[in-house]
């Protein structure tokens, strides 16, 4: 992944984003896709997800592990000179896991990913990228994950999905500082934002942030054993989650499924808020 992240970064770099094949300039999204043939689970990286994000030990993988698998074609998508703009910069705002089956750590799977429905937003354009995991043909997972890149909005247009209240159930998960480190070191996912307090000011936070990925991870493992086998997870991803930190889960029964959020335990301020349904 090293490769590929300084990539993502030089098109954010002074002088450098003005080559030919850096320089992102916006327009449509091109026509392109990526995918990895029988991909195994690795038990030793599965076991580090898993106790990172509060998952019970299974012979299935956690909900959200196949991104991890598909993490690498994003970045190659987002990097590749056709694609209009630069992965540094742009935000993850929602995501959608749909799980068909569960998936046994045993099978090699294939993992697809595309660009798509790139449209308006308030504060600039959203696009999305779609992600599908076959086991031996079968359509075993997908994932849409929407990313928005800020420019010139149109104030007429959705901003975004809302979802059933969850207010803070008495349970505060007090994060690390290194927690971005930790999750880059089994994601892939090393944006600078994530690392240090140094890196993240240098894109205008006052110190490092967790990964969205990983507190979508965190809720879906606190409820994990009360989902059924065919279950789709729903998120926005709200105020970022500065480290060290601490968080407020929160979470209720729906009619079908669970609303959960986390937010600040002081203020009340939102980070995410989501829910289950049945897939």
């Amino acid at each position: 992944m090293l490769p590929t992240m300084v990539k993502a970064a030089l098109p954010v770099v002074p002088g450098l984003n003005l080559l030919p094949g850096v320089r992102k300039t916006g327009g449509a999204l091109p026509d392109i896709s990526r995918v990895r043939h029988d991909v195994p689970v690795d038990t030793d990286h599965l076991t580090a997800y898993a106790a990172l994000c509060g998952f019970p030990h299974k012979d299935t993988l956690p909900l959200p592990y196949p991104h991890l698998l598909a993490f690498g074609l994003h970045m190659e998508i987002m990097t590749a000179g056709a694609f209009p703009f630069p992965a540094i910069g742009t935000v993850h705002l929602e995501n959608s896991i749909t799980q068909h089956r569960p998936i046994d750590v045993s099978e090699k799977l294939q993992v697809t990913a595309r660009p798509d429905h790139l449209r308006p937003h308030a504060k600039g354009q959203v696009f999305d990228l779609l992600t599908t995991v076959h086991s031996a043909g079968e359509l075993v997972w997908e994932e849409t994950s929407t990313f928005l890149r800020r420019g010139e909005g149109d104030e007429a247009a959705p901003t975004g999905a809302t979802y059933p209240e969850a207010p803070p159930s008495g349970t505060v998960w007090k994060l690390p500082g290194d927690l971005g480190r930790r999750y880059a070191g089994v994601s892939g996912d090393h944006n600078p934002i994530h690392l240090y307090g140094l890196t993240a000011k240098a894109f205008g936070f006052p110190r490092q942030i967790a990964h969205g990925m990983w507190s979508l991870g965190r809720c879906v493992g606190a409820l994990e054993n009360r989902l059924p086998d065919q279950v789709r997870v729903d998120v926005a991803f709200k105020k970022p989650i500065l480290l060290p930190g601490s968080v407020a889960f929160g979470s209720r029964p729906t009619d079908d499924g669970y609303a959960f959020s986390l937010s600040n335990p002081t203020s009340g301020a939102p980070h995410l808020a989501g829910r289950t349904t049945r897939g």
